[in-house]
């Protein structure tokens, strides 16, 4: 189950998610990629004392070294944590809060990266969280702070605020009509950008985009949270009244693509992870439409989520290859399809 998707969803009908990340170093450590693993280790227990001592004593705590591949890998796929901690998986570790809604990854790229999530569009509640655990931790760590470049940190572009603010946006109906490559090139005129599901260098399967900020310095983190929130509802009515076009010009074509997907996903023995994405995207935009009248579809992002690869092989406790990993996404998503219907 993925917890950080439970709770209040505004605007679910187009947003998926928000997430809020800040990267900090620690002033008396060299960065995570010229340390040794007994510096890093050294860096995670100040880390670990401060959180024990200062905070609720409700996280989580794993070392990345203890666990196995795929239960990496899982993290990664519920977006708990980013693909860069397994690169650094000998220095990296990370603590989850219980609701899943915060992670602290430490010796990612920077000492520090502290991540909320939250279902929907919620960039306030998103900041806020993010905001009080940073500045619990800030009461307590040195952090690499200069009065012009404010908080320094490995990568230039994120020197400043430190801050990047996203918002998973499902995008179908705007992608089906090329809106989408105006409004991914007005958004780099403002300084924001449009990702994949997994972010920087990841393809934007099953019309899903993560909307974020590019610029960290220079803005102030409410400046930078305020703006793309108002651009973030620019593109939720975009997409909206696109759909309205779509079901009054093209109604038949796009009931046509959505039965073909509900009907692939309710028989198919064999679906990729690609082609899962793109059939659970059309069905969820039928279920959006009252195309497909059954409220459980609402849970399609569930689905999304736990037909990736790793996902799947924990729930069949075993290694598999492409093939049978495929086989297996197939009866995941038709057994569940059949069900919804019942």
């Amino acid at each position: 189950m993925v917890k950080w998707l439970t709770g209040p969803a505004l605007n679910d009908d187009v947003t998926i998610s928000t997430r809020i990340r800040v990267a900090r170093n620690l002033s008396k450590y060299k960065f995570p990629s010229h340390m040794t693993i007994e510096e890093a280790d050294m860096l995670t227990n100040d880390i670990l004392n401060t959180m024990m001592d200062g905070m609720d004593n409700n996280y989580r705590f794993y070392r990345m070294r203890d666990l196995t591949t795929r239960e990496q890998l899982i993290y990664v796929e519920e977006h708990l944590i980013s693909p860069n901690m397994i690169q650094h998986k000998d220095k990296s570790s990370f603590l989850i809060r219980d609701d899943e809604k915060a992670t602290v990854m430490i010796n990612e790229e920077d000492h520090l990266r502290i991540q909320t999530l939250w279902p929907g569009l919620n960039l306030k509640e998103g900041w806020d969280l993010c905001s009080l655990i940073d500045d619990r931790l800030e009461a307590n760590l040195d952090y690499a702070y200069d009065e012009n470049w404010g908080y320094l940190t490995t990568c230039p572009t994120n020197v400043g605020t430190g801050l990047r603010a996203s918002v998973m946006l499902h995008l179908p109906s705007v992608s089906m009509t090329g809106e989408i490559k105006t409004i991914i090139e007005g958004l780099r005129k403002i300084g924001l950008t449009a990702r994949g599901l997994y972010g920087e260098g990841s393809e934007a399967l099953g019309y899903l985009y993560q909307i974020s900020n590019q610029t960290t310095l220079g803005e102030a983190e409410d400046e930078i949270i305020d703006k793309l929130n108002r651009v973030i509802l620019q593109i939720i009515t975009q997409e909206r009244s696109t759909r309205e076009r779509l079901r009054e010009k093209r109604k038949l074509e796009l009931e046509d693509r959505i039965y073909r997907s509900y009907g692939i996903l309710s028989h198919s023995r064999i679906l990729s992870s690609k082609e899962a994405m793109e059939h659970l995207s059309n069905v969820r935009l039928g279920w959006v439409m009252g195309l497909i009248e059954n409220n459980k579809l609402k849970d399609m992002l569930r689905l999304m989520i736990e037909r990736q690869p790793a996902k799947i092989q924990v729930r069949f406790n075993k290694d598999m290859d492409e093939r049978e990993r495929d086989i297996a996404r197939a009866k995941i998503i038709r057994e569940c399809i059949l069900g919804l219907e019942g």
